[in-house]
């Protein structure tokens, strides 16, 4: 399996013959085998040439960028080199088609409350005391999925899914039971608390490695059905995010915070106000994010034993199936 490569230390990332070389500040070389390489995340300030990119571009690698903060700035994503006219004039007749948009932004939403679900229910099962509100937040995230039928639009999808995750998020002080992470409410940019900080962190991390797994896919990732084609240069990512958000994302929180491996000493406080990871933090999260990213399960329909990151793209395979009319599209649920 090819890994990713995390690069948190200020240099410079160059061609040289035909590998890649990371020189840091202090002059250290670091070669990385080009041909084991699936994708770049960068959370440095990193010198880079045209020498550089065409070669990326040749080995079909893309690079993530992310701020001193931990923000998403954006990827170098090199041409497509899986291209299907067909496949991309297919999945502009489902955006354009406002009743088969809506069924896809619909099987997206059901994917990602079921999946809240089962990180509720998993909690519920585990902790022998009484959780009163995760409880209520079971039941209603079991009535809302009866209600999504209803929605008549995006427009209304979109409201549906922010109500559950707002209720979702509302027993996450209940589960963690740690005075160091309060969730208090959801804020971004910046993140108001430790919590917040942590799952903006793991969010924009999902969205990074889905579009990687995008990119070996025929899927255009700028034509998305949940979350609408504009002149953000992505959103398919996003969509199929929201299904991997909950059990790729928040279950590592919760196992990182519970087992202190992440602790108060991992934050820093930004000049606006707001908490984020500091480097050794962002460093543990990444090590405990890759470590999940390629756990193996045993697929119930494949028959064998899959990683995370091959779960996402047997997600994105489906999806191309149901846009050109093989199979009827059902989003990924977790049965652990």
């Amino acid at each position: 399996m090819k890994k990713s490569i995390y690069i948190t230390q200020n240099g410079q990332l160059k061609r040289r013959d035909n590998t890649l070389l990371f020189l840091d500040e202090e002059g250290k070389r670091n070669f990385i085998p080009v041909e084991d390489t699936n994708d770049i995340f960068v959370f440095s300030e990193m010198e880079i040439n045209t020498k550089l990119l065409d070669f990326l571009s040749q080995k079909n690698i893309c690079v993530h960028f992310f701020n001193y903060y931990g923000y998403y700035s954006g990827t170098y994503y090199p041409r497509e080199h899986l291209n299907s006219g067909h496949v991309i004039l297919k999945q502009a007749e489902h955006y354009i088609n406002i009743e088969k948009r809506l069924d896809l932004a619909r099987r997206f939403i059901k994917g990602s409350i079921q999946q809240m679900k089962k990180v509720v229910y998993y909690y519920l099962k585990r902790r022998d005391d009484e959780l009163a509100v995760t409880e209520s937040v079971a039941k209603y995230l079991d009535n809302i999925l009866e209600d999504l039928s209803d929605a008549k639009s995006i427009e209304e999808l979109m409201s549906f899914e922010g109500h559950a995750r707002e209720k979702y998020y509302s027993c996450f002080d209940e589960i963690l039971k740690n005075k160091d992470f309060k969730f208090e409410k959801r804020s971004k940019r910046p993140p108001l608390n430790r919590l917040n900080a942590l799952i903006s962190f793991g969010n924009a991390m999902c969205y990074t490695i889905v579009l990687s797994e995008l990119y070996k896919t025929y899927l255009d990732p700028r034509i998305g059905f949940l979350h609408a084609t504009n002149f953000r240069r992505f959103s398919l990512n996003l969509d199929i995010s929201e299904i991997f958000k909950p059990i790729m994302v928040d279950r590592l929180i919760f196992m990182m915070i519970n087992k202190k491996i992440i602790t108060i000493k991992d934050f820093e406080h930004e000049h606006g106000g707001g908490i984020l990871l500091n480097k050794s933090g962002k460093r543990k999260f990444i090590e405990q994010l890759e470590k999940r990213m390629r756990t193996t399960i045993k697929h119930r329909h494949l028959g064998k034993n899959v990683s995370y990151r091959r779960l996402i793209r047997l997600e994105a395979y489906k999806l191309q199936k149901h846009i050109l009319g093989e199979k009827e599209y059902e989003p990924y649920h977790a049965l652990w």
